[in-house]
């Protein structure tokens, strides 16, 4: 995670985190295409989404989304 953001480990604690500030509905400063497990791709809109696919839930924390690689996976429809 970036400065100032904590340093959780799994997208569980992520969202569990976001979740808990109020903050989930917050767009994230660059709207990152996600490339998902199940091999579809989509424009992560929010700093927690799932993929429309197969609903694989996505996370990061607000302060550190504009880099794709603070992005973790919570697992399926955890959000």
């Amino acid at each position: 995670m970036g400065s100032g953001c904590g340093s959780m480990r799994s997208g569980q604690e992520v969202v569990d985190h976001v979740k808990s500030k109020g903050k989930e509905n917050f767009p994230p400063r660059v709207a990152h295409v996600i490339e998902c497990e199940c091999g579809h791709s989509f424009t992560m809109e929010t700093v927690i989404m799932n993929c429309p696919s197969c609903e694989m839930t996505f996370a990061v924390t607000p302060c550190s989304s504009g880099d794709i690689n603070n992005i973790k996976v919570a697992g399926i429809k955890y959000a």
